[in-house]
């Protein structure tokens, strides 16, 4: 797919249909794409990032198609390879074209990709640079979401490129959204997982863009935001402070103790109109876990003892949990252990640090749960209701 976006401006980018797996960590149920752009300007031509290395030959045969001779210089927003991979080979077919980028991305991609020093032109933030009758200014944007990550406005289209930032796992013939519930749902998942950990610089970045003159957003997943109010709005949502009366419960069950635990609970939120959504460790999308906890204001952790120990499936899920930094308000803990549970609740504290929630009395019991186990079950929902009608 490739297609005219705007006068002059082209997406010249690869969709990967059949990506299961991002980073080897998280899955892809629709697939994902990575977006570049030709800019002609009157008297100058710009790429803006490329591909994935695995895509390169999509992109050269774009440029192939739209009789691309000359490149004058080539944007890159962000060194990650998904987005910097067809680099070389691009440096390679057009030997006159600069890389413009920042000092801290040049840095980078000196690092990742082996480019040469002089290859670079170094730009500042809030610099500009002519294509002619086309102007881009380059706004930095650390953190959202590695340290050089910058945006590229064009100013005479009101086209912001975006890199990551707004971005969406989803593959797609469509150039720009048209099924918003599908984008809604694939840029959520993006979020929840890629900047999410980094609320406080989107929120930062967020303001910036919020106060721009802007008609497209062009990010480097998924397809155009011609109507930006819509992925303004939804991020505006998920960044903020405010809370869902939700909870959602992250649990292992050994030898059906958890479980039991888990289903009283569950039935006991029920009874005080609070919303539960659970995810048995035995086998679960990490993806869905994050984009549920994007909003939700508790998490409770349940897991069996292992060998003294949280259950290792526990441990990945809060190691997990730890580093995309949900905004959860409060942690309940529930255990249970056959001959020592003294290390659950404090190890699991440990691997959630990152998150600072209050803690709900935790309840560890050994063996089965006995009736005045499910009596602190039912303290725990009380506590959680109580909790949750103070909400903003």
């Amino acid at each position: 797919m490739s297609g005219e976006i705007k006068p002059n401006i082209f997406f010249v980018g690869a969709i990967d249909w059949d990506r299961k797996l991002f980073e080897e960590l998280t899955p892809l149920p629709d697939g994902t794409s990575y977006n570049a752009y030709l800019i002609k300007g009157s008297e100058k031509t710009a790429l803006i990032d490329t591909v994935d290395p695995t895509m390169t030959e999509v992109l050269l045969q774009h440029l192939q198609n739209l009789a691309v001779e000359h490149i004058d210089y080539v944007i890159a927003n962000h060194a990650e390879q998904d987005h910097s991979g067809s680099l070389p080979k691009i440096l390679e077919l057009y030997p006159e074209a600069k890389v413009v980028t920042n000092q801290k991305c040049k840095e980078f991609l000196i690092e990742l990709l082996a480019i040469p020093d002089e290859k670079f032109m170094v730009i500042q933030d809030k610099e500009t640079l002519s294509l002619g009758d086309k102007t881009l200014e380059f706004l930095f944007a650390p953190w959202v979401h590695w340290p050089e990550t910058m945006f590229t406005y064009l100013h005479e289209d009101k086209i912001l490129f975006s890199g990551d930032f707004f971005g969406s796992h989803v593959a797609t013939n469509e150039l720009f959204v048209h099924d918003e519930v599908l984008v809604y749902d694939a840029a959520k998942r993006y979020y929840a997982e890629i900047m999410m950990p980094f609320r406080n610089f989107v929120k930062k970045h967020l303001d910036l863009v919020c106060n721009m003159d802007i008609e497209m957003i062009a990010t480097t997943h998924g397809p155009v935001y011609d109507k930006p109010k819509f992925i303004l709005d939804a991020y505006n949502d998920w960044a903020g402070d405010h809370y869902k009366n939700e909870v959602i419960i992250v649990y292992i069950s050994m030898h059906g103790s958890i479980k039991k635990m888990v289903n009283y609970l569950i039935e006991a939120l029920t009874k005080r109109d609070v919303p539960v959504k659970e995810f048995n460790l035995t086998e679960f999308d990490v993806g869905k876990l994050a984009i549920e906890l994007v909003d939700a204001a508790t998490l409770v952790i349940g897991s069996s003892v292992f060998l003294a120990e949280p259950h290792p499936k526990i441990l990945y899920a809060c190691h997990f949990i730890n580093a995309v930094r949900p905004k959860a308000k409060y942690l309940g803990i529930l255990g249970s252990f056959g001959w020592s549970g003294q290390k659950l609740v404090p190890s699991i504290q440990q691997a959630t640090s990152h998150i600072h929630p209050e803690l709900f009395e935790p309840v560890v019991v050994k063996g089965i749960p006995k009736e005045e186990d499910l009596a602190k079950l039912d303290a725990l929902a009380d506590a959680i209701a109580e909790k949750h009608k103070a909400l903003k």
